[in-house]
């Protein structure tokens, strides 16, 4: 059992000091947020998201802005059909919604790029609904904690009723949601867990003596030398490039294995991350019909467009 008041005192004086927590976000700024956040430390995404609530601080600018931009903007932040999906999901609430995000997860569920999780974070962190949020931390502090685990199991739709059994009845539930997410974040960590720090009077895991995982170690994903990577440096190509480029421009881009590029070229046209012009160059998304002349082009800081230029990403 996880009680809310001393997970909530804690919460009060330890949480950090996060741009998106702070008043006056208004629900679309938290939606950009949890978009940035997936599978990514929050160091990362603070200052891009700062620039970008800057920008572009409604769904409405958001959807105004090429897809290229958006790409660029985007940046390091890595899986780039995020953002992608983050321009589709402003164009909904921008055209369907009257630039308003909707308030219901069933409804937030139909918009592009937003699953369960992220249903559930704006349901809860921007419209103060009592409904339960699971991400990987919590997961980790609810099987320690309640079940006496080391590890949590692969996901099942179980973890939404284990959450939601923990909530405060009263309005204090998306506190203790965002109190859960940081105790895990912080302190219940995966791999050096703080078990001195631990504000919970009961921990199972900890009153069994701390069993080991039963389950197989997981495996650390590696990022140097794989698609993901090659995708990057080919994206990278594109970000600071004003006009298309050609195909030999890509291929310098990663020479130590040409079927891997070719592979990664592949998937992200299939993506609709790049396209290709008739004349046969490549461009990011939205930019294939903007060729100009072949050739030498200008740099990415030699071009300027309009009121969407922007700091360069």
């Amino acid at each position: 059992m996880i009680y809310p008041d001393e997970l909530l005192a804690w919460y009060s004086a330890e949480q950090r000091d996060l741009p998106w927590r702070r008043p006056g976000v208004s629900a679309w700024q938290i939606m950009v947020s949890e978009f940035m956040l997936q599978q990514t430390p929050v160091a990362r995404v603070e200052p891009i998201w700062l620039a970008w609530i800057e920008r572009w601080p409604s769904p409405s600018a958001t959807a105004a802005a090429s897809p290229a931009n958006v790409l660029r903007a985007w940046g390091k932040l890595g899986y780039p059909r995020r953002a992608k999906r983050l321009h589709e999901c402003a164009t909904a609430i921008a055209v369907e919604y009257g630039d308003v995000v909707p308030e219901d997860v069933e409804t937030l569920l139909s918009l592009p790029g937003v699953g369960t999780y992220t249903a559930r974070a704006v349901a809860c962190f921007a419209y103060r609904q009592r409904v339960p949020v699971v991400d990987t931390n919590v997961r980790r502090v609810v099987a320690r904690a309640v079940h006496g685990r080391s590890n949590a199991a692969s996901p099942t739709p179980r973890d939404l009723d284990d959450v939601a059994a923990l909530l405060p009845k009263d309005g204090s539930a998306p506190q203790f949601s965002a109190a859960l997410m940081e105790f895990g974040a912080t302190v219940c960590t995966a791999r050096a867990p703080q078990c001195g720090l631990c504000p919970l009077r009961h921990c199972e895991w900890r009153s069994q003596g701390f069993p080991a995982s039963t389950s197989p170690p997981r495996r650390t994903q590696r990022f140097a030398g794989t698609d993901r990577q090659v995708r990057g440096r080919l994206l990278d190509v594109l970000r600071g490039n004003a006009f298309p480029v050609n195909r030999v421009e890509l291929d310098v881009a990663w020479m130590t294995d040409t079927a891997q590029r070719d592979r990664a070229l592949d998937s992200l046209l299939v993506d609709g991350l790049v396209e290709q012009t008739a004349d046969g160059r490549f461009a990011l998304c939205g930019e294939g019909d903007d060729a100009g002349p072949p050739g030498p082009r200008r740099s990415r800081a030699d071009h300027t467009e309009g009121d969407d230029a922007g700091p360069p990403a």
